[in-house]
Formats: structure tokens, sequence, C-alpha cells
């Protein structure tokens, strides 16, 4: 079943009178179960991509569905409603809201999707081994910690899609491997998974790779 698609998606930025081909025509399916690395160098459109099939950047042509769903051409505020229950998104350093303690991150992220639930919140922390952290604030975690809360908080909704930016790079391998290790179990539970990265050792993981250069796929 194909739970991520996107559909011939187009991006283009502008800057003066020049304009710039970020995606051009990129097609690309991510199947429940499965677990898809991006890959390519600086500038390819990796980024884009991801902002895209997460809803937060609108492409100028194509469409984004959701386990059939369009996410695109869509108000942001219902964008917004199906990407906080449908769509959990790890960003490398920017999943915390500083003025909040660990576990309230994670029913903060519950509660903008209305789906409120102190155990699984608890459970979450448990599987991340963050009990002994759950009040700690954001600026007092290590690297490897806030990693862990970070996932915590883009699994907080158990999302049909999980979008993760670079999630190792500024990680230990042995804090990398688990947060790998957690995203191939969120994929294992029949979910769909896409990791950028810049690391072979990650898209090593993936069940697929996909490689952009210059806002296309790679044959």
């Amino acid at each position: 079943m194909t739970l991520l698609e996107a559909d011939r998606l187009f991006r283009f930025f502008h800057a003066g009178g020049e304009e710039t081909v970020a995606l051009a025509g990129i097609t690309l399916r991510v199947e429940a179960g499965e677990l898809v690395a991006i890959t390519g160098p600086s500038g390819s459109g990796k980024s884009t991509l991801l902002n895209c099939l997460a809803g937060l950047d609108e492409p100028d042509g194509g469409t984004v569905r959701i386990d059939g769903v369009a996410l695109s051409r869509q108000p942001e505020a219902d964008r917004a409603r199906m990407r906080a229950r449908h769509v959990g998104v790890l960003w490398q350093s920017a999943n915390l809201l500083e003025h909040l303690a660990v576990r309230d991150n994670v029913l903060f992220a519950q509660r903008l999707a209305g789906t409120a639930n102190s155990a699984r919140a608890d459970q979450l922390l448990v599987r991340l081994g963050l009990t002994d952290r759950a009040h700690a604030w954001p600026s007092t975690l290590s690297g490897g910690e806030a990693a862990r809360a970070g996932l915590a908080v883009a699994l907080a909704n158990d999302p049909t899609v999980l979008l993760a930016d670079e999630p190792t790079g500024e990680l230990d391998t042995t804090t990398a491997g688990d947060v790998v290790a957690l995203l191939a179990e969120h994929a294992a539970a029949g979910r769909a998974v896409v990791v950028v990265t810049h690391s072979d050792a990650v898209a090593q993981k993936a069940h697929r790779i996909v490689r952009l250069r210059d806002g296309e796929v790679e044959a």
C-alpha cells in the first residue's frame, strides 16, 4: 500500500530577475513498511523535497498525497491539521521548544493533533531511554538525548509518514545507530519513513536509495 506519493513536483525560487529550479518534476512513492533514503549533493533539492512532502512548502506544480489524501493545494489550516496528525518530522536540531520540558514537548505535539495521550508519551520516553530526563529542559540535554527527545516528538502521534532531515548529522556513531534503528522500527510497524542524509552508513540501512541531482531523480 502506498502511504506517501509525490507526483511530478516542481518548485521554483526567484532572486532578482533569476529563476532557480529546485525541483524539476520529481515523482516518489513510498510504501507501507518502507524506509527510503534521499541522497545527493548540497543544492540538489533534498530539503526542498522534504518540505513539500511535509506540507510545509507548497509545490509550484504537482501533488503530495498521504495515504491517498491530497496534502497539496489545501488551505494552510487543513494542511496543518493533516500534518499534525499524520506526518512526523524530525529535524536535525529544531524539534524541541526550549520553554517546554521534554515530556511537555511530546504532549504539546499530541495536543496539536487533538490526540493527547499521556500514556503513549510516557511509553515513548521509556522506549527512547528518556524517563529520567522527562522533566529536563532542552538546553540541559546532551546531543544524544536531544536527538532522542526530538524523535519522541516526531513519533508522538504514531505518524503514517515519518520524515527525517539529516537526523544523525551531529551524533556520535552509537547514538546515530540507535536513531536509525528506531526509524527502521517505525517503518517495520507498517509506516512510511523517508530520511534525507549525506551519510552512506545511514543510506545503506534503507530499503531503497533515491539520489537527487539538480532537482531531479538520477536514473
